[in-house]
């Protein structure tokens, strides 16, 4: 049987030692299920009535004795519809009182807005925090400056990203700096002719964010993440402004 089950309902490994113990047993007194737990009496004595609380154990006075019984395995389903419920009520309050207010308690920015990534790991966080975040919107859209240097160490952290992003149905507008680049599903690309050396780059506009993918030295990526509506909103000028003079 499955313990992380009983585990979600709130019960401690013991507990459920326990009531198995119960269920088995029938009507019981403590030394007796202590016994068929394995576990000590005053131990056993705590879990039950912590079991009663919990409402998944009874029990009948008898002489100077008090004999538990373990209720129905059903019970465990009104404590799981209890969790579900007290669950959803916890999430409506999330999404309509509590996260606005405490979204209030922030600046408009704040060193919080801006996030720095590291390696292959690192980008590849980047690259799926792009695809959820867009996945959320309406239209899902985003744009993308790229330069040549840099795209064959972008996607080795994340080989299937372009093919996730076409599942979700993801569009992308791409101003290629130099020569290369492959056309893919939902997306348009346009290019910006160059001369001489250009330097390994990547800016990927998504607003409320921005993300700005570079090399350092023996090609280790490294990447900035910043949230902000006015900072998206004007790269997102300037890259609309840039795609229609292409």
């Amino acid at each position: 049987m499955n313990e992380e089950l009983f585990e979600l309902l709130g019960l401690t490994k013991r507990e459920i030692t326990i009531y198995r113990a119960l269920l088995s047993l029938g009507p019981s007194a403590i030394r007796t299920v202590a016994e068929k737990a394995g576990i000590n009496r005053g131990t056993t004595y705590d879990c039950l009535k912590e079991m009663q609380q919990k409402g998944i154990v009874t029990y009948l006075p008898k002489g100077k004795r008090r004999l538990f019984s373990a209720r129905e395995p059903e019970i465990l389903l009104e404590l799981a519809e209890e969790r579900r419920h007290s669950l959803n009520s916890a999430i409506d309050q999330l999404k309509t009182k509590v996260v606005p207010e405490l979204h209030h308690l922030m600046p408009d920015f704040n060193t919080a807005n801006v996030s720095y990534y590291e390696g292959d790991s690192g980008i590849e966080q980047v690259l799926r925090d792009i695809l959820n975040t867009v996945s959320k919107q309406n239209p899902k859209r985003y744009s993308i400056f790229s330069s040549k240097p840099i795209r064959k160490h972008l996607y080795r952290p994340f080989p299937n990203f372009t093919a996730q992003r076409i599942q979700k149905g993801i569009e992308v507008k791409v101003i290629a700096i130099g020569d290369g680049g492959e056309d893919a599903e939902l997306s348009e690309r346009k290019w910006i002719k160059t001369e001489g050396k250009v330097d390994a780059a990547y800016i990927a506009v998504y607003p409320p964010k921005c993300a700005i993918i570079s090399l350092a030295s023996a090609n280790y990526p490294t990447a900035v993440v910043i949230e902000s509506k006015e900072v998206a909103a004007a790269q997102k000028i300037i890259f609309d402004t840039l795609w229609g003079l292409l």
